[in-house]
């Protein structure tokens, strides 16, 4: 009786530790994925920021342009 009682223990025991290994093994696939989804949105942030035009850049240059001319015509 002992012995059967052992042996029902060690198969609670493995499937246990099947069990929790199947939790791992979810925990790092949904990470995985995750990490994935990231990746690829960071890389197609930047291939957006490389290609999208710089608006602002015009925008300081005009500035400076009007302003450059406002202090010119109180000098004259």
């Amino acid at each position: 009786m002992a012995m059967s009682m052992n042996k029902i223990e060690e198969l609670l025991a493995t499937l246990k530790k099947k069990e929790e290994e199947k939790e791992k093994n979810t925990v790092l696939w949904v990470l995985a994925v995750i990490g994935a989804v990231a990746a690829v949105a960071g890389i197609a942030f930047m291939v957006y920021r490389f290609f999208a035009p710089d608006y602002l850049e015009d925008f300081e240059e005009d500035f400076d342009d009007d302003f450059d001319d406002y202090f010119e015509d109180e000098e004259e």
